[in-house]
Order: C-alpha cells, then structure tokens, then sequence
C-alpha cells in the first residue's frame, strides 16, 4: 500500500506597517475553493517552508515580505477540500502597494475588525487565533 501522507503548505498573515492599524493583505481566489484567503500555497520539493512563504507572498501580492514569525501549524484533515494540507502559518511584514497575481481573482486590504466572512479553509479559525495573539498575547493550543 502507497504512502498517503498530508501536503505541506504555507500561509502569510501579510501585516502592512506602513500604514495605520497594520491591516492585513487577503486574496479573493480565483480558482476553487472560491473566496478570500490569506496568500499562500503549496511548499515545492527541496523548498524550505520560509522560502515558499516569501515565494507565494511575492507571487500572489507582488510584495516582498519579511517573515517576523512562524505562529502556528494547522493540519486537521478537512482544512483543505481538495485534499489533507497541513499549513505552515506565518507572520510576515511589508510596505508598499500589494497586487494581486498568480491565482488571485483581486486583492483587499482589510483592517482587523473588517475582514471579510466568506473565507476559505480554516482561514477564519487562523485569523480569529491572530487576532487573539495580537490583543492578548494567546497563542493557539495544541489541540483542538
């Protein structure tokens, strides 16, 4: 029997500092599973997570990113429609003007208390978890 193992991903929380409030970057997704989501995508092989995190970030926002930090991993099996994804989620930073690219049907900025509910995956789970680290400095448990 073949080995049936998740596919490694990443996620940016793309934060802009040079703006007020540092909004977060989000993508609409051009392709299915339709709806905004943060930038992000699949890890190729012999790639390091933090590479493809730059990589998709620059692909899918035209911006250049600085990872701040990896914030969590997200790997339950019905995160992904298509497949079983577990996610390398980081923090990241940048300024200037983002666009969108790659598989991006548009591009928003959005501040923290203005995000969209039409997210795709668990990306509303991972922006609530965010938000919560930001405010009160909690970071995500374990299990769940």
């Amino acid at each position: 029997m073949p080995y049936r193992n998740p596919t490694p991903t990443v996620d940016i929380i793309i934060e802009l500092r040079d703006r007020p409030d540092r909004p977060i970057v989000l993508i609409e997704r051009l392709n299915p599973p339709l709806g905004w989501a943060l930038p992000g995508g699949f890890v190729d092989y012999g790639e390091a997570v933090e590479t493809a995190a730059q990589r998709e970030a620059a692909e899918e926002t035209g911006l250049q990113v600085e990872l701040v930090e990896q914030f969590h991993v997200y790997s339950a099996p019905d995160r992904d429609p298509r497949q079983h994804t577990l996610s390398v989620v980081f923090i990241a930073t940048a300024t200037g003007e983002p666009q969108a690219g790659d598989d991006a049907k548009h591009l928003a900025v959005f501040a923290p208390w203005q995000l969209p509910t039409n997210l795709c995956f668990d990306h509303d789970r991972i922006l609530q978890d965010y938000l919560r680290y930001r405010h009160y400095g909690h970071r995500p448990r374990l299990s769940r």
